[in-house]
């Protein structure tokens, strides 16, 4: 750990989004996955929620990259229990869907609570999805195909998002609270470390202001590690 590094990791968690977020429906490609992943650690994202049916998400999540380090995600049983979950936090639903119900992705306001609802690379949304979400998202086409693969329709959308959170002052802020963020910090910092902390049952030590930990919880070698992802 380097007082440096601590501090990347620090200014990159307090530029985090909590209120907003993907929710993936049987997204289930490699690519698309790491793609999905990336975008979410770029514009801010800490967490997306995935209805996996077939598993699919968690066994390539395992090979998507470094962004899963960045990036938690959460499986749902169903559309429905992941959708009830976010609204019981007052995330509004866009869908990024064609129908005659969408908008221009740029007229909608993602500033408030916002989870972007994504279907699968070959069906697109199921209609019972479909018909859960509060509204509709369309990226305009010009050309002869009907729409963009899932990632790149996401990142579009999601960087929109941002433009509109930066403008509205909303990176300049932390915006999660001091224990999320500080349980957070430590597992970024210290993940193996975070680990047989929670398999121990154990609190986390407190970080020094350059990122040591102040004392030792666990016995045996130094666990003055480097993060993850140095």
């Amino acid at each position: 750990m380097t007082p440096e590094r601590f501090q990347k990791l620090t200014q990159v968690l307090e530029r985090r989004q909590p209120d907003l977020t993907v929710l993936a429906e049987d997204v289930h490609k490699t690519h698309n996955i790491a793609a999905l992943l990336r975008t979410c650690d770029a514009v801010g994202i800490p967490a997306m929620h995935v209805v996996s049916p077939g598993g699919e998400f968690r066994r390539h999540h395992m090979v998507s990259g470094g962004s899963r380090k960045w990036v938690q995600t959460r499986i749902h049983a169903d559309i429905d229990a992941a959708i009830s979950e976010l609204k019981q936090h007052n995330f509004q639903i866009i869908a990024a869907d064609i129908s005659q119900s969408s908008e221009d992705y740029r007229a909608l306001d993602y500033t408030g609570p916002t989870a972007l609802l994504l279907g699968s690379e070959r069906d697109g949304l199921s209609a019972h999805a479909r018909s859960l979400a509060d509204q509709h998202a369309r990226v305009p086409m010009r050309g002869l195909v009907s729409s963009l693969n899932v990632s790149v329709a996401a990142a579009l959308i999601l960087f929109e998002a941002a433009r509109q959170r930066e403008q509205a002052g909303m990176y300049r802020q932390r915006r999660l609270d001091g224990e999320t963020f500080a349980r957070m910090l430590f597992e970024w910092c210290y993940p193996d470390v975070a680990r047989r902390c929670r398999d121990k049952s154990l609190p986390y030590p407190d970080l020094s202001g350059d990122g040591f930990m102040l004392d030792n919880p666990l016995p045996g070698p130094s666990n003055r590690a480097t993060p993850q992802g140095t």
